[in-house]
């Protein structure tokens, strides 16, 4: 290696927002020396002087100087807002770099984008990487779990880097996989956004109903997660709602009780649940989470209502609270297990219709930690479909199918309990609605198929007669009886 070459960056970072500061920062801390550049240079300019004071950076304050201070062949990674900023920025970008460079777009970027984006700079000889990046703020600067897809000759390139500044799972292993070609690593990003929407509603139905029926003070409901988080539900966000229980403000109030009751998202729950729409896939529970946040933004609408429409009355007693706590435990795994289900299946679906080769246990393992559903049974997950790839719904397997038997009773009581007081727990019902109707051998889809051909002459099934042969009645007619 020459002067010019150790004088060199490793990997370029465009956009230096807390993500992509704290993502340069942990790459510099892994050996790397990292380019930075920002729309705004006087961001730069205030990063250098700052938290990267005496480090291995070297600060562009255009496109053309960050690329010049690149190793070949060029890594550059954007982490910018995703749609028309990383659209642009690739547009500007493209033309300085040359055949072989890696652009590598780290945000929350719609897989269609991605797929379109793979097929446009490999025309221009270039290689494109979608990578998601889980772990928040924190994770990026630590270790976060990162799932790159796309040009897969960009792999041999990027995986040092990568490996090296993932999250480390128990048993040492890097966070990071290849996930496979196109937009499969920002479509498995997306998944686990979803599965993320689902287990935070969730959590928070569990919530409302130890402070509404159950009514728990604040100090009993931070004891019961931290007990559930040394269990079967251990998981980052169980141990997080722990730690949001105890926070208390001055005057000792629950600061958790002073919050606006108004989620917000970015819309990468609502891209999971049009994803499965488009595929065929009952995603119901992580649908109902992504309505769940919608409705509680319609605060206003909400209190109106709350003044005209009553509760329910003459409930009974409720005798034993410690076993609803038990059951709740219950119900909140049973859910999540569904949760999670219902994500490989949309991942399986989406493998067989755009081509992917999708390692499922391998997802699961990137999972483990780092990012934000981390969890306890997602060794259990990859274990399930090491032993059987074809495994067509998690649910099926011994383990899930198991733990899901233990719990459905508590599952159940949970849902009537939560009913029967008038306790909005759609995700958790839901979740218990989709594993009725997944065992089910008999739904009422029969009359469906009547009614649309009785309107429509949609045509249907027989049950005594091949699948695939389709049969059309003329409902109004004389039955031949007649």
């Amino acid at each position: 290696m020459n002067d010019r070459d150790a004088a060199q960056a490793d990997i370029g970072l465009i956009g230096l927002a807390v993500m992509g500061e704290n993502l340069a920062l942990n790459m510099e801390s892994r050996g790397a020396r990292v380019a930075v550049y920002n729309r705004t240079p006087e961001k730069t300019r205030v990063f250098m002087a700052g938290r990267a004071a005496g480090k291995r950076f070297i600060a562009a304050e255009t496109l053309r100087e960050l690329v010049q201070h690149l190793k070949r062949p060029r890594r550059v990674m954007l982490m910018v807002k995703a749609g028309a900023p990383v659209q642009e920025t690739i547009e500007t970008l493209a033309p300085l770099l040359e055949p072989d460079d890696i652009l590598i777009d780290g945000g929350n970027s719609n897989f269609h984008d991605t797929e379109r984006r793979v097929a446009e700079v490999e025309r221009q000889g270039l290689r494109y990487v979608g990578t998601g990046v889980s772990g928040g703020e924190e994770g990026a600067l630590r270790g976060p779990a990162i799932m790159p897809g796309g040009s897969e000759g960009a792999w041999r390139d990027l995986r040092p880097i990568f490996e090296a500044i993932a999250a480390r799972a128990p048993d040492g292993t890097p966070c990071c996989r290849w996930i496979g070609p196109g937009g499969a690593g920002h479509f498995v990003k997306m998944v686990h956004n979803g599965i993320e929407y689902g287990d935070m509603q969730l959590i928070a139905e569990a919530y409302h109903l130890m402070r509404d029926v159950l009514q728990l003070s604040g100090e009993r409901m931070q004891a019961t997660f931290e007990t559930w988080n040394r269990g079967d539900l251990q998981s980052y966000l169980i141990e997080i709602t722990a730690d949001i229980m105890a926070f208390r403000e001055a005057d000792g109030g629950l600061l958790v009780e002073r919050i606006l009751d108004a989620a917000g998202q970015k819309g990468t729950g609502r891209w999971t649940v049009a994803g499965a729409l488009d595929l065929g896939v009952p995603l119901t529970l992580i649908g109902e989470s992504v309505f769940a946040r919608y409705l509680s933004a319609l605060k206003e609408e909400r209190v109106t209502a709350a003044g005209i429409l009553g509760p329910p009355t003459d409930l009974p007693p409720l005798e034993d609270r410690e076993s609803l706590v038990a059951d709740l435990e219950q119900a909140l795994l049973a859910a999540k297990i569904i949760s999670y289900s219902q994500g490989f299946a949309l991942m399986r679906s989406a493998a067989a219709a755009y081509g992917w080769a999708l390692d499922y246990s391998d997802i699961a393992l990137v999972w483990r930690s780092g990012c934000i559903i981390r969890s306890g049974f997602l060794d259990p997950i990859a274990a399930a479909f090491q032993n059987d790839p074809g495994l067509s719904n998690l649910i099926l397997s011994p383990y899930f199918r198991e733990k899901l038997h233990k719990a459905q009773a508590g599952w159940r009581r949970v849902a009537a309990t939560a009913i029967q007081s008038g306790i909005p727990v759609p995700a958790l019902s839901g979740a218990l609605a989709y594993y009725d109707g997944l065992r089910c051998a008999n739904l009422p889809a029969n009359l469906l198929q009547a009614q649309r051909d009785y309107f429509g002459a949609h045509t249907y099934e027989r049950v005594d007669r091949p699948r695939g042969t389709f049969f059309h009645t003329e409902w109004t007619a004389p039955s031949p009886e007649e």
